[in-house]
């Protein structure tokens, strides 16, 4: 099936629309990150660097670390972000641009997303590094696509609306769990995570500045549920769409996120690079072993 130039848009050079980046310079290893400045950070590490692209938020970097091939990219803020560049990141990788036709063999990335979070639960301390086992979109996004019960967890997401007395306003959340591969990575080293993915900074992660909630409880909600073994660990903006899109494309995804701030607790670190540097330490070693 010949995908349409409307469908799938091809730079002259080749690349893909958003992210500019041709079929050959993608590695099997993607690594994700929110901030473009964080792309350059990454890069530091790196040896055998290839190029360095950039078009709006989207920057990207390929080089090596440890032997082993590796892309990093910044998705900017947002799912409605992750859903262009898990889709454009596929179709490099199983699109044949030259074609527009898939192709016959299915190739699989590797994608984490590294990121920054706040903490609902009061026994999580500032610069725990959380490990989203199950991302919880709050946006909506896999609902516009076919069949996504196949990759959600029904029993949790029925739990979840009934727990929080889900207003029926708001976009149906769902539950994508995370690669098994690399929960297995850093399942020894990180807080297992159960992650919030919300559409906006301020109402949708429950914080008031001039206008009231549509839930006002909503955060006293969310820190008390329960599924199993399962609570909600942290709020973050990009996750559920990393791990719901991966799997929905035969991806191997997953977010791991250091807390900068605990919801629960009222208090938060500005300064927290040094946090994110060795989190992209722990992250680029376990990812290249």
């Amino acid at each position: 099936m010949r995908i349409a130039e409307s469908e799938l848009i091809i730079n002259d050079d080749g690349s893909a629309f958003h992210i500019h980046l041709r079929p050959e310079e993608l590695a099997d290893i993607v690594i994700l990150v929110g901030d473009p400045g964080r792309v350059d950070m990454i890069g530091d590490y790196l040896s055998e660097k290839e190029f360095r692209h950039a078009n709006r938020e989207f920057v990207s970097i390929t080089g090596k670390y440890n032997g082993k091939r590796l892309t990093a990219l910044s998705t900017g803020i947002g799912t409605d972000n992750c859903d262009i560049v898990l889709t454009e990141l596929d179709a490099l990788a199983n699109i044949d641009f030259a074609t527009r036709e898939p192709k016959d063999i299915h190739r699989t990335l590797t994608i984490l997303r590294i990121g920054t979070t706040g903490a609902i639960q009061p026994d999580i301390p500032i610069g725990s590094p959380i490990f989203s086992h199950y991302s919880i979109g709050l946006d909506g996004l896999l609902n516009w696509y076919a069949n996504r019960d196949l990759i959600t967890n029904q029993e949790m997401e029925d739990a979840f609306v009934k727990h929080t007395g889900w207003d029926k306003n708001l976009p149906a959340p769902y539950f994508a769990k995370a690669s098994e591969e690399l929960i297995k990575k850093f399942e020894d080293c990180t807080v297992k995570g159960v992650t919030l993915s919300a559409p906006g900074f301020y109402g949708p992660q429950g914080r008031v500045v001039r206008l009231g909630l549509a839930m006002p409880d909503m955060l006293e909600k969310f820190e008390t549920f329960r599924f199993g073994d399962y609570k909600i660990t942290n709020f973050e903006m990009e996750g559920s769409a990393v791990a719901g899109l991966a799997k929905h494309l035969g991806h191997e995804a997953g977010t791991i996120c250091c807390a900068i701030a605990n919801r629960f607790l009222k208090s938060s670190n500005p300064d927290y690079k040094a946090m994110v540097r060795s989190l992209v330490e722990l992250s680029l070693d376990r990812l290249t072993r």
